[in-house]
């Protein structure tokens, strides 16, 4: 059922277990940060409970044909409509999920990016959780379960979603995009999820080249650290990104040479004027100037 997502063992095995057993919930919760396949695992799951055969995800029934197509009638999803899920799209869920089913004898909903809902859109989805149809299975999936109402969550099964294993990631990049030389630093900034892998994979050589000046600040004056450094000033889009990675390769400078501790800190203190809105350009100027001050 499972076999083409990568990770999360246990979970694979707690579902396909309820699915056998005839034993799902009527409401899940999927927790765990984003690009490590919750979504999938949700798809594929509302696609068993959905299967007509006793054997489950049989891939003939019409129920899974339908379904492949995004033709099923009893299975509906949900995203935010802007930044946020709002009541408007809960009350139309609410409507619906009387419905009795139309192909199987279950219906299923998922609900992506649950946790963007607003506080009114989770109070109305309350009184669906509270008494849903027997028929009814409903998954939400969040990367931020303290934004869930405590009486939403209580009336969930949580399932957590670990972070991808480093040797699972690497194998995934190898088998999918034959990619045997990613960094052990590139790795780290992946932090368990392919999605952000599969973002990031195409940009090595740009992060490489960071990595270069940041192991030569010691060597280079200033003025070649700014020009070294221009991809900084065009990447405004990715910053985040880029300075986590950077604050990869200072901590295991740090290991080393202790002033890379207070860089850690210079870069942190970037990332919290830039999310202030303060001027980008000269951010990233103080930034780059203060790292080299601090360790020349």
């Amino acid at each position: 059922m499972f076999e083409k997502i990568v990770g999360n063992n246990q979970i694979k095995e707690t579902l396909e277990k309820s699915i056998k057993q005839n034993k799902t919930s009527h409401s899940y919760l999927f927790i765990g940060i984003e690009g490590i396949g919750k979504k999938l695992f949700a798809i594929e799951f509302a696609k068993a409970i959905l299967c007509l055969n006793e054997e489950k995800y049989c891939n003939k029934c019409k129920s899974c044909i339908e379904f492949d197509t995004n033709n099923n009638p009893d299975f509906s999803y949900i995203e935010p409509d802007g930044n946020s899920i709002k009541i408007e799209q809960i009350r139309n869920l609410q409507k619906r999920i009387q419905e009795k089913p139309v192909i199987s004898n279950k219906k299923v909903y998922i609900i992506n990016d649950a946790h963007l809902m607003t506080q009114e859109a989770q109070n109305c989805l309350l009184k669906t959780l509270e008494e849903p149809p027997e028929f009814a299975t409903i998954v939400l999936i969040g990367s931020n379960e303290t934004q869930f109402l405590p009486t939403i969550k209580s009336r969930c099964t949580i399932m957590h979603f670990n972070k991808i294993e480093k040797k699972e990631l690497q194998k995934y990049l190898l088998e999918n995009y034959g990619l045997n030389n990613i960094s052990e630093n590139m790795i780290e900034v992946f932090q368990g999820s392919i999605g952000k892998a599969i973002q990031l994979k195409d940009k090595q050589e740009k992060y490489m080249h960071l990595e270069t000046i940041i192991n030569q600040i010691e060597k280079i004056n200033l003025i070649d650290l700014l020009n070294q450094c221009q991809s900084l000033y065009q990447a405004k889009e990715e910053i985040d990104e880029i300075l986590d990675y950077i604050n990869i390769i200072l901590l295991r400078k740090a290991k080393q040479n202790y002033l890379y501790t207070n860089c850690i800190k210079i870069v942190e203190n970037t990332k919290k004027r830039l999310k202030q809105n303060a001027n980008y350009d000269m951010s990233i100027d103080n930034m780059l100037f203060n790292m080299w001050e601090e360790i020349n």
